[in-house]
């Protein structure tokens, strides 16, 4: 690879998935910030729509999400190439943005995704979790009924009930300051359903991350992809959808396993040698 897409130190950028915001990654930013190389930067968007910039009308598809997170970069001063570590909705515009614009990324961990063509729709969003999600999307509950259904469906860790009512207490206070739309979650549910990845592998190292213990979107969608492009798998043996929040340290782990891997494939091979490296 060139020396630029390897530039050091690297720039770490996190995507979250649908409907939530930085906040949501906890102290995982701090984590990684203290696990990787000194001078690792480490940033973590809010997607329009979301978060501090729940105001905004969120685009309704992946590549006008992609665009918008470049130009997150631009506003935060963040010079590429950049690594990327991105859950589910944002493992989603990780791909489009490896696809079409490859020179701005150095890499990229994606977690828990699921893609077209490689997953089928049953799969991408269990058909047991439809009404769950249907419902609460139409009849918008109250912050700690829906933060209390969020976290079912996206967490496999097991708590105790007081541990429990403090996150969930946690979550909906987050959602009564920046109230995601009904409009805006339809449109990021949509722009996830209509995606479509390429066949091919883009030209940016990938690794995948997986939770065995899923509810939400079927393991097979991040193991089909994974072999479809011959990248490599970590499985958590029990963690959810969520799997930054079920087990940071393990997260936090892999990415500076990938960190690592992806700093000593090369500075100075061709781009699909030291792609191929990598995988």
């Amino acid at each position: 690879m060139t020396a630029e897409r390897h530039a050091e130190p690297a720039s770490w950028v996190l995507l979250r998935g649908l409907t939530r915001d930085s906040r949501h990654w906890d102290d995982l930013p701090a984590r990684l910030q203290a696990a990787l190389p000194a001078g690792t930067v480490v940033r973590a968007l809010d997607a329009a729509g979301n978060g501090a910039r729940w105001r905004e009308r969120s685009p309704g598809t992946v590549a006008a999400m992609t665009e918008d997170a470049r130009a997150s970069l631009v506003g935060l001063g963040l010079r590429g190439p950049v690594r990327l570590l991105a859950l589910s909705l944002g493992a989603m515009v990780a791909v489009d943005w490896a696809a079409r614009h490859p020179q701005e990324l150095a890499g990229a961990v994606l977690v828990n995704t699921s893609l077209r063509p490689f997953s089928a729709a049953h799969e991408r969003l269990r058909w047991g979790r439809w009404p769950a999600v249907a419902g609460a999307l139409l009849r918008r509950p109250d912050a700690e009924s829906l933060e209390r259904l969020v976290l079912r469906l996206t967490s496999a860790r097991p708590r105790t009930a007081e541990e429990t009512d403090a996150l969930v207490a946690r979550w909906a206070g987050w959602r009564d300051e920046a109230p995601v739309s009904a409009a805006n979650a339809m449109r990021q549910l949509w722009a996830a359903a209509r995606f479509r990845a390429p066949t091919q592998p883009p030209d940016v190292p990938l690794r995948v991350l997986v939770g065995a213990g899923d509810r939400l979107v079927h393991p097979r969608c991040s193991e089909r992809l994974a072999a479809a492009w011959g990248l490599p798998l970590q499985r958590h043996p029990w963690a959810g959808h969520d799997l930054p929040l079920d087990d940071p340290g393990w997260v936090v782990q892999a990415v500076c396993e990938a960190d690592a891997a992806w700093r000593r494939a090369g500075q100075l091979r061709p781009a699909s040698t030291a792609q191929q490296a990598t995988r």
